[in-house]
């Protein structure tokens, strides 16, 4: 059975070492000693859950919950800030911060499993995200659009999935194929946030296909950084004759034998300039329709509407 990761910060050595004691028997415990530390490990270990005090050098717990929930991929990690007896400032400023639940030093070890079980009961509820890539699922997704186009702020959506998907799949089953999902969403994690920052969007809708959201005078380059940085690891998807054929032999969704080429990305692109875009429905509808047209071109390709809106 999976354990769950609590990530655990404090710069006090004896708090964590009792937190080692209290929490060790059921869950596996990361250690950090300040916040900066703490979002390296965030980012390395990706834990169930944070512990972290309020007072720490170097980067505090308020300012530690701040970052961490700024950044889109991260900011579902409950986070459970320790303080001292009455120290009311410090439960208002984290609150502020997004601090998710409070427990006063000295603690008794049985409230803190308590507490940490029932958090992680209403995350796993309330976490929409997709079990292979942890990135936002589709409730997520609807709500991030919907906040753009609330916002009226320039903004485009990308539309992205895998063609020939499922004849890789049935060829070389679906341990293999989950490598490529994951790949795919490690290109776009770097390549968006590298180009856009962490305030951009990645979601994951569903096997092979994602979407992304950022401003529209970014989107043009992440794509073509997705195109190349994809097309760059199909090699290592294909035995070394199938690639060097350039394509697999399958079945079609008729059961007639046909020849398949290698993998590429599709990526259709919504713009909000484009668009006279009033609900989530209309991205999507759009998105769908890009993604087909960039799939009718041979390997990988990216498409935007040029359709201005008259409105």
């Amino acid at each position: 059975m999976k354990r769950e990761k609590i990530l655990t910060i404090d710069d006090d050595p004896d708090i964590l070492d009792v937190l080692e004691i209290t929490l060790s028997e059921y869950y596996d415990v990361i250690q950090g000693n300040n916040g900066v530390e703490g979002l390296e490990l965030v980012h390395q270990k990706i834990p169930d859950l944070i512990i972290c005090d309020y007072m720490m050098p170097v980067m505090n717990g308020r300012e530690f919950c701040k970052a961490l929930k700024q950044d889109t991929l991260l900011r579902h990690i409950p986070v459970i800030m320790l303080t001292g007896k009455g120290e009311v400032k410090d439960r208002i400023d984290g609150i502020e911060a997004g601090v998710d639940d409070y427990i006063v030093k000295p603690f008794a070890p049985d409230e803190l499993l308590a507490r940490i079980k029932m958090i992680l009961r209403r995350t796993v509820r309330s976490l929409d995200a997709n079990p292979l890539t942890h990135l936002p699922g589709n409730t997520s997704i609807m709500e991030e659009i919907q906040q753009c186009i609330e916002s009226k702020k320039s903004f485009a959506v990308g539309y992205a999935d895998i063609d020939k998907f499922k004849a890789y799949n049935d060829k070389y089953g679906f341990e293999k194929g989950d490598e490529v999902i994951k790949e795919l969403a490690r290109i776009l994690i770097k390549t968006v946030r590298e180009e856009a920052g962490t305030s951009t969007f990645i979601g994951h809708i569903g096997g092979d296909d994602y979407v992304f959201i950022t401003e529209d005078n970014a989107i043009d380059k992440i794509c073509k950084r997705i195109i190349e940085e994809f097309d760059s690891k199909v090699v290592t998807f294909y035995h070394d004759e199938d690639f060097e054929r350039g394509y697999i032999v399958g079945q079609d969704r008729q059961g007639q034998e046909q020849n398949f080429g290698l993998l590429a990305v599709s990526i259709g692109i919504v713009s909000a300039s484009s668009n006279n875009i009033t609900h989530v429905a209309q991205v999507g509808e759009i998105g769908a329709e890009l993604k087909k047209y960039a799939k009718s071109f041979v390997g990988s390709n990216y498409v935007r509407d040029q359709r201005k809106s008259n409105s």
